[in-house]
């Protein structure tokens, strides 16, 4: 039985395809769609695929990701691959792809860092070391995020 044997297409939405395993319900989280939510989403948890070995799918109905949710998604699934459907049809087929900067997307886990003083409203700002496997640095504290270490709390909804 092979991959498409086992996922069920859907007929008009997203299809966000090659992220890492087990990584879906983090994908969920940062979209907001959580237990209740009037939404339909697929998953495909630790499938096998032949480019990556193994890899989670989210199919989400009636629903096109914005940019600022790509990027965040990109944050934790840099290898992404985003497919819009439209009557059972891939119409467009794009991989995510990670700002230089990143704002407003990922809080600092520096509690010190002056973007958590609540006098002052500072969206949070991160520039990109490297992109593969993922290194991020704050603008204001220079606090130094590795890609394994950003998980879907700090990452603002």
């Amino acid at each position: 039985m092979g991959e498409k044997d086992r996922i069920i297409p859907i007929e008009d939405g997203t299809t966000l395809d090659h992220i890492a395993p087990w990584q879906a319900s983090n994908v969920l989280k940062i979209l907001g769609i959580k237990k209740g939510a009037d939404i339909t989403a697929i998953t495909a948890i630790n499938v096998p695929s032949p480019k990556l070995g193994r890899k989670d799918i989210v199919m989400i109905e009636e629903k096109e990701l914005k940019k600022k949710e790509t990027d965040k998604i990109a944050l934790i699934a840099p290898n992404a691959t985003i497919n819009l459907i439209r009557n059972s049809k891939v119409v467009k087929k794009y991989e995510v792809e990670l700002p230089e900067e990143i704002e407003g997307l990922i809080e600092c886990p520096n509690l010190t860092c002056i973007s958590h003083v609540l006098e002052e409203p500072i969206v949070s700002k991160f520039v990109v070391v490297r992109k593969n496997p993922l290194r991020i640095r704050c603008f204001y504290c220079d606090k130094v995020i590795e890609e394994t270490d950003i998980p879907a709390a700090i990452i603002i909804k």
